[in-house]
């Protein structure tokens, strides 16, 4: 591998480990809020357990989290040099303001959080951490901002060989980033209730803490659900904005090489390792003109026909993404993501009505009666909503290629110029091995700190004849 192939491995394994916690976060933090203000308005104590005990696990997530986004930032300078210098002006308005504004509500009212308990009012202290969440949100947002000029640049002129903004409303409200920041966020759901889920099985499993985990795997088990929901709605959404500003990747996506009308969405396909030729497909009739332009006779154009269209657009060169790889995390992100909201929908559905089910299982002292299988498809709910959002981001960028931003800037020139292939590798191992400790050092300390479970319920405090004799003590 040259130079530039060890640069994209080292900013794709970067960039995909870094997103394992993101999405853990923001879902995490939107969860705990609404635990903790349960607990602030009923009272009710095994809330307020749920809270401290989900926002342990909120913690140390976060805390890898900014360990590994620091590399990222890092890395565009050092990996990328040509790159930067090129989008700078544009790239880093986003990313500044993300680190000044909604890394600082995080940080800061995620520290009141941490030290408040039992020190602020119950509603401030729940105020917290709705900022937290709100924060993540906001990070999500502006992050996204940045990655969408790169899908499709607006609000910007070409001076001096680079990129200059000259419209910093017109990124904020770029119609890539507003399909795509409810598809991301509605993801981040699942993935935050995902971790309840399988934590809550599998102690309830064990009998263990069932007045906590009842309510924490019905809250997290509708929340999936609804988010399932939302990310299905809003990559319809998205997928129709991509077919716009982006045919190829669509294209790629569907391994589609002739322009058809109406097109056939592929459920399953076989075919050559270059993506030309198809041995066996399962195929749904009109869904792909539907999905890409919202009627089921709509044209959809084949990866020909765009490759013709892009080169008397740009010029000589090869346009297509690696198609392969494109069609299957396509499908993987859908199909695992899918897969993820069966196991919530089947854990409320099961043996009738949820409602009864609940019942059920209160009246029967926990998991003792379900099903071992259903605790153990619930506990591998965990890394399913992981593993669609980086089949997603995947996808995404890598049905850009060769476009880092797509129609101005390969990613060949790029990459820094300075750096001997050498160097590259080096830091690739640093970096590679460097995760692999820190991904050691996550699971473990959530894995302790998960079975370990919330903290025990309050003893009531009753007064005793020597409490008040020491109380005395205090007294004027």
């Amino acid at each position: 591998m040259d130079q530039l192939d060890l640069a994209r491995w080292q900013f794709g394994i970067t960039t995909v480990y870094h997103y394992v916690f993101v999405p853990m976060s923001i879902g995490l933090s939107f969860l705990v809020a609404i635990l903790e203000t349960a607990y602030v308005r009923t009272g009710r104590d095994p809330y307020r357990r749920a809270a401290k005990f989900w926002g342990k696990l909120l913690l140390i997530n976060f805390a890898i989290g900014i360990a590994t986004g620091l590399v990222q930032e890092f890395q565009f300078g050092m990996a990328w040099s040509d790159y930067s210098r090129y989008v700078g002006d544009i790239f880093g308005a986003p990313l500044a303001i993300e680190a000044l504004l909604a890394f600082f509500l995080e940080s800061t009212f995620l520290g009141l959080w941490i030290f408040g308990w039992d020190k602020l009012p119950k509603w401030a202290h729940a105020a917290c951490m709705w900022v937290v969440s709100i924060g993540t949100m906001l990070s999500a947002y502006f992050i996204l901002a940045a990655n969408s000029w790169m899908q499709h640049p607006v609000g910007y002129r070409i001076d001096g060989g680079r990129a200059e903004l000259t419209d910093f409303g017109a990124v904020l409200t770029n119609s890539t980033l507003l399909s795509a920041f409810p598809h991301v966020l509605f993801a981040c759901f699942m993935t935050g209730s995902a971790l309840l889920i399988g934590v809550s099985a599998w102690h309830l499993a064990r009998g263990r803490h069932l007045d906590v985990m009842r309510p924490s795997l019905r809250l997290a088990s509708w929340v999936m659900l609804f988010a399932a929901v939302g990310v299905a709605i809003s990559g319809d959404m998205q997928a129709r904005i991509m077919t716009q500003q982006q045919p190829m990747k669509m294209a790629a996506a569907e391994a589609l090489y002739d322009t058809v009308a109406p097109a056939s969405f592929s459920v399953f396909t076989i075919g050559s390792l270059n993506g030309d030729d198809e041995i066996f497909s399962i195929r749904i009739p009109r869904v792909l003109s539907f999905l890409a332009t919202g009627t089921f006779d709509g044209e959809v154009e084949g990866i020909n026909d765009v490759q013709r269209a892009e080169q008397a657009r740009y010029g000589e060169g090869d346009y297509r993404p690696i198609v392969p790889v494109t069609y299957w995390t396509f499908r993987l992100m859908i199909g695992v993501g899918m897969a993820a909201a069966a196991v919530a929908a089947g854990l409320l559905a099961l043996s009738g009505a949820p409602g009864r089910w609940l019942g059920r299982l209160r009246r029967r002292g926990g998991g003792a009666t379900v099903p071992r299988w259903v605790w153990r498809a619930a506990v591998w709910v965990i890394p399913l909503p992981i593993l669609a959002n980086s089949f997603g981001w995947i996808f995404t960028e890598m049905g850009r290629q060769p476009w880092v931003v797509y129609g101005m800037l390969r990613t060949a020139d790029g990459v820094s110029p300075s750096m001997s292939t050498g160097t590259v590798a080096i830091s690739l191992t640093v970096f590679t091995l460097l995760y692999a400790v820190l991904f050691v050092v996550e699971t473990r300390l959530l894995l302790t700190y998960a079975k370990a479970g919330p903290e025990a319920p309050a003893a009531p405090v009753e007064e005793s004849e020597s409490d008040a004799e020491r109380q005395l003590a205090f007294a004027y």
